[in-house]
Parts: structure tokens; C-alpha cells; sequence
């Protein structure tokens, strides 16, 4: 039951079997129960230019409110529409070149499977039960969507990388790498065991890690991870991560016998991602509310119509591609790489504090509490609720997950905080996984295209980060830490060969190797190093009693003042990867 904090019902009140049977005829045999009276006029109309706009505000729907039927399929779509371009983005440069260069089958059986697995996940995170006899819980049983995590990207291609130069992954005779299903394998089993960082850190008390991960540390940290991943979007924009860059070695993308093949920095490549750019701009500005929170998708779209047009297209492996597909079709051998240890330990405590401030915007968007015990314990059931799912979806062959914060924008846009809507959105990601021939066509979507669209996906991380470090005050001893840790962090961003040749061993010894790879994998990583020296720095580095923020002149005008008097650094409203 709620406690005296909760705005709004947290749990329906228990009803006979009789009343539960009368009660879903009557959803479904009733103009009430199916369509009700929601103005479905409100989602549809878009902006348009030179017209008189008519100020219209949609009903609010709680957690626990009853939703028309359509409206909740309705409203699903648009949750799973909004979430679908971060879903299939990480399996995407995970199993293609930047990553263990799997075969096509492989290849959209990740892409599928990571639909599969979200929507699955999402409702173990909806669902909120109690941990047998005792205070703990999992799940939020807010609308909370999990999804792939974008910070795994970069941790894991370094891995890649490091594994096809030792020879733990194979290449052929010109050194060109070969699918490498052991590689993967690797990075899920590791994912398990780390996963389980995660699950113990949710039984601590919430102000002991906000007071060891605050907002100080996971901000540059996540505001990094975006950076790195911008790199190879703006790369997959001009051609292909896989494509030459040197103008000297220019090869042709994204592969010579590919339909309209062309070299890495044409012109048509970078119309491609600018179309895909530029309508997602044109959704925002004119578009009705359906379309603003999946405009990513809408650009995307768009983007790939031209291409097909233009014969960008191999639809080679959309016509091989089986009609179904679900988890475990393919499998790979689940093992420990210990290099991968320390960088994923760093990676799932980001994750952990992305999920707290998403679970918090949530809060606050659905009009519930977002101070107390019960929210407390939603904070807690959803860090345990999201280390459980990142063991599962490592066990159903899928790498991470995290909390999404992209359908915290459609709650505010649609006003529906209803879970039915977030149970219709995890039906629709399931039903897209299991057509295969769905993700077979994402799978052949042209690079620029996709360049265009992550280029937008990875920049809004590190504007999450931005606004993450927006909220703490700049006393000076929070900005030397920023400056400590941002410094080193971004320089390897930059830069990420900087460590190579620091340690260069090269004797028999297999656990030194190990150890060593793991550093240099920690030191190739600008977040792992940003994550850690931000710890300790804030540990060690006392508060000053009369290190106070800058004070605005109240007798000169206030020019682009923020206003941080109501921000809480414990209140990490961070959106999530």
C-alpha cells in the first residue's frame, strides 16, 4: 500500500473475479471502454506555418487511471516508435564492422532479438513485485521502458578491437577480421557477471550512493560517452565506420560490389544523413505531437525511402531473411574476457545512476512524489529491477540494458502515465522482433542513413550529460573536480591511442597480459577514467564551509541567469542511454 507521500494511487484496489470479467466486457463491448472521449484530434494536428494555432491541452491519464483501448494501442505505438532507434542502434555497430562483423543472418537476428528482449524486459520493469518477505522491491510499475544502453558501445568495439589484435577473435590471410561469435560471447558472459555490481549496489541506501556517484561525477562521465560515440556516427554519415578515411586510401562504401557504391565522403552519402538531419528538425518544428517524440524514426524513414529510390538498397538479405525469429535461434559461447572486467564494472555504474535519474523524471512527469518512502522504493526497485534485466538480456544473448528517457517526453507531450499504454508499447517492440523481416530491413538501411540519425541519438547523451552537470552548484571545489576529471576523460576521447605504448609486454605470462589489457582498456576509454578520477576526487576533497557559488549582482540585468535555487544535486533528472 502507498504511503501518506504518493500523489495518486500506486496499486488497484482488489476487486471480486465477477467485477474484473464485468469490467473487461465492458472495455471492450462499450464506445467508453474502446474510444472514450479523447481528443485524438490533439495528437494529429500538426504546426503549420501562417495558420492561427488553437491552444489544446490532452486529458492527464495516472498510473492508474482507465485508458480507452485505442487510445492505450495508440499511445503504445507511439512509445515503442520513440524508443525503436535507440533500440536497434547498439546491436547494429555491435555485430557489424566496428564490431564482430557478423554474417547477415547473425547480424538481424541481434537486431531482432534486442526488440524481443526490450519489450519483455520493460514489463519486468512495469510490473513492480515485492521481493518475498522482505522490503524490498523490482521493477518501478511506473512507465518505464528499458532498452539496449548506448554506453556499451564504446567499451565493447574497444574490446572488439583488442581481441581481433591478439588473436582472440580470427582474421584471414590480409588480416581483414571474420565474424567472431566468441568475441560476443565473451562480452555477454562478462556483462552477467558484472550485472551483479549493479543488483548488490540497489540494496544500499540511496543517500549513500548519491553521495558517492552524485551528479558530479556521472555528468561528464555520460556527457563523454555521448562525445566518443559521435565519431563514429559522423563516420557511418560519410560512408561506413568500415570505409577508408585517409583521402590516400579512399575505398568504396560500403563495399565495392555494393549497390551504388561509392568512396567514404561523397556527396550523396552526406545528402543521405542531412535529409535524415534535417527532417527530424522539420518534425520538431511542424510536426503534431504523434510525430514529435518519434521523429527520429520519421527522419530515418524518410531517409531510407530516397535511398531505396536512389538504389542504395541491398535487399539481398530482406529476401534470404526467415518470416520469424525470437531468442536463442543463435547462441554464443557465454565466457569471462577479464580485460573486459574493470571497463563494464565502470560501464554499470553509470547505468545504475542514469537509471535513478530517469526513474526520478518519471516520477515527476507522472505527477507522483518524487521524495519519500515510496519513492524511495521505486528507486530501488528499479536499480534492482534494471541489474536483473541486464543478467537476463546477457543470458537471452543481448548486450546491457538501461532505462530509456526518450518516453519521459511523450508522458509530458500525450499526458498519459498509464501503464496500459507502456504494456501496448512492450506488445508492439515484441511483435516488431519477431518478424525478422522487420529487422532485416533495418539491417539494410544504408549507412549515411543511419549516420544521420545516430549523429542526433549520440548528441543527445551529451546533452544529458550537460544538464546532469547543470545541476550542481559551481562552488570551486566542484569546479576543480569537473576540471580534474573532465581533462583526462576528454583528452582520451581525443586521443585514445595516448596509453598504447606505455606498457609493452610481450612475455608468457597470461594473467599479466590480462591485466594489462584490462588498464589499457580502462585507459582507451575517456569515461572509465573520467567515472573513476571523479570518485575519488570527490571523496577525498573536502567541502569548504565558506565555498559558496558565484552570487548574481541583483542590481545588474540578469542575462542568460539559470535559476538553481530548486535544484537538489540528490534529484539526478538525468535522461538515460
Amino acid at each position: 500500500m502507498d504511503g501518506p507521500d504518493q500523489i495518486g494511487p500506486d496499486l488497484p484496489p482488489q476487486r471480486s473475479w465477477g467485477d474484473r470479467v464485468r469490467r473487461i466486457v465492458k472495455t471492450f463491448t462499450t464506445r467508453e471502454g474502446l474510444v472514450g472521449d479523447y481528443d485524438y484530434a490533439y495528437l494529429f494536428t500538426p504546426r503549420l506555418p501562417f495558420t492561427k494555432q488553437t491552444r489544446k491541452s490532452a486529458p492527464f491519464f495516472g498510473l492508474e487511471d482507465r485508458v480507452p483501448v485505442v487510445l492505450a494501442l495508440l499511445l503504445g505505438l507511439q512509445h515503442a516508435l520513440a524508443m525503436l532507434a535507440g533500440v536497434i542502434s547498439p546491436p547494429i555497430m555491435l555485430g557489424g564492422s566496428s564490431g564482430v562483423n557478423f554474417d547477415a543472418e547473425r547480424y538481424q537476428y541481434l537486431v531482432s532479438t534486442s526488440l524481443i528482449v526490450s519489450g519483455i524486459l520493460s514489463a519486468v520493469q512495469m510490473f513492480r513485485v515485492r521481493v518475498w518477505g522482505t522490503k524490498y522491491w523490482i521493477g518501478t510499475g511506473l512507465l518505464s521502458v528499458v532498452g539496449t544502453s548506448f554506453s556499451t558501445i564504446t567499451v565493447a568495439t574497444g574490446a572488439f578491437s583488442q581481441m581481433y589484435k591478439s588473436g582472440y577473435c580470427p582474421v584471414d590471410a590480409n588480416n581483414n577480421p571474420l565474424p567472431c561469435p566468441r568475441g560476443y560471447g565473451a562480452l555477454l558472459g562478462t556483462s552477467c557477471l558484472c550485472s551483479l555490481l549493479e543488483i548488490g549496489l540497489s540494496f544500499m541506501s540511496s543517500r549513500i550512493l548519491s553521495r558517492v556517484f552524485p551528479p558530479l561525477v556521472t555528468g561528464p562521465t555520460v556527457l563523454l560517452i555521448g562525445a566518443s560515440l559521435i565519431k563514429s556516427a559522423m563516420q557511418d554519415w560519410a560512408g561506413g565506420s568500415s570505409c577508408g578515411t585517409n583521402p590516400a586510401e579512399r575505398a568504396l562504401c560500403p563495399s565495392a560490389d555494393a549497390p551504388h557504391a561509392l568512396p567514404w565522403g561523397s556527396p550523396e552519402f552526406i545528402g543521405l544523413g542531412f535529409l535524415v538531419f534535417m527532417t527530424i528538425i522539420l518534425c520538431e518544428r511542424f510536426g503534431p505531437p504523434i510525430l514529435k517524440s518519434c521523429s527520429v524514426v520519421v527522419g530515418l524513414l524518410v531517409g531510407s525511402i530516397v535511398a531505396a529510390a536512389c538504389n542504395y538498397f541491398d535487399d539481398s538479405g530482406i529476401t534470404a531473411a526467415p518470416v520469424a525469429s525470437f531468442a536463442w535461434v543463435h547462441t554464443f559461447p557465454l565466457t569471462i574476457y577479464p580485460p573486459l572486467i574493470l571497463p563494464l564494472l565502470a560501464l554499470y555504474i553509470v547505468i545504475m545512476m542514469e537509471s535513478i535519474g530517469d526513474i526520478t523524471a518519471t516520477c515527476d512527469v507522472s505527477r507522483l512524489a518524487v521524495e519519500g518512502a515510496t519513492f524511495d522504493s521505486r528507486i530501488q526497485g528499479g536499480v534492482l529491477g534494471n541489474g536483473i534485466t541486464c543478467l537476463l538480456a546477457g543470458l537471452m544473448t543481448i548486450s546491457p540494458m538501461s532505462v530509456f528517457a526518450q518516453n519521459n517526453g511523450v508522458i509530458a507531450l500525450t499526458k498519459c502515465a498509464n501503464r496500459m499504454a507502456g504494456y501496448c508499447c512492450c506488445f508492439f517492440l515484441v511483435i516488431m522482433g519477431i518478424f525478422s523481416k522487420f529487422a532485416a530491413a533495418l539491417v539494410a538501411i544504408p549507412s549515411a542513413v543511419l549516420g544521420g540519425m545516430t549523429s542526433f541519438l549520440f548528441s543527445s547523451v551529451a546533452i544529458s550529460g550537460i544538464r546532469i552537470i547543470s545541476t550542481i552548484d559551481f562552488t570551486r571545489r566542484n569546479r576543480f573536480i569537473l576540471t580534474a576529471s573532465f581533462a583526462i576523460g576528454m583528452g582520451v576521447t581525443l586521443e585514445p591511442d595516448w596509453w598504447t605504448y606505455f606498457f609493452t609486454y610481450s612475455g608468457d605470462n597470461r594473467a599479466l597480459e590480462g591485466l594489462l589489457n584490462a588498464v589499457d582498456l580502462v585507459m582507451t576509454n575517456g569515461f572509465a577514467i573520467c567515472a573513476i578520477l571523479g570518485v575519488v576526487l570527490n571523496l577525498i576533497i573536502p567541502e569548504e564551509p565558506d565555498d559558496n557559488p558565484p552570487v548574481w549582482n541583483s542590481t545588474e540585468p540578469e542575462v542568460g541567469r539559470a535559476d538553481t535555487t530548486a535544484q537538489n544535486p540528490t534529484k539526478m533528472e538525468q535522461p538515460v542511454i
